[in-house]
């Protein structure tokens, strides 16, 4: 089976020193900023989903969700979560830390497109 989501070690790393700070994480993915490609990282809980928000899996134990209209661009792709040396203009976690989240893809092949599963909606986190 081929996970929708994975990470770096280095984005893993991240996720769990914020962890350890800040308690269970979760990861969104907008359409609009940075062109889609900085997820925030917020406290479990502190991010209302919409009713449209799906959750691609785990990064270590954290939920990866994404608007179903941003998921649209993203279906045929495996999200891979990295960090990048860069400010972020926003409120994720990481901010402070001079890093912020990105997100890269890859191209499924149709062998893996085979096996994946449908992403969960958000609500049922």
């Amino acid at each position: 089976m081929v996970d929708r989501v994975t990470a770096t070690p280095e984005a893993l790393a991240l996720l769990d020193r914020l962890a350890a700070r800040h308690g269970p994480l979760i990861l969104h993915l907008s359409g609009g900023c940075c062109d889609g490609t900085a997820p925030l990282c917020l406290p479990r809980g502190e991010f209302r989903m919409g009713g449209g928000d799906l959750c691609l899996g785990l990064v270590g134990e954290t939920p990866f969700c994404m608007g179903a209209s941003t998921y649209g661009y993203w279906a045929h792709c495996q999200v891979i979560l990295d960090v990048i040396q860069a400010r972020s203009g926003g409120f994720s976690l990481e901010a402070p830390d001079g890093v912020r989240f990105a997100a890269r893809a890859r191209l499924f092949t149709d062998e893996e497109t085979a096996q994946l599963t449908p992403p969960t909606p958000a609500d049922r986190l």
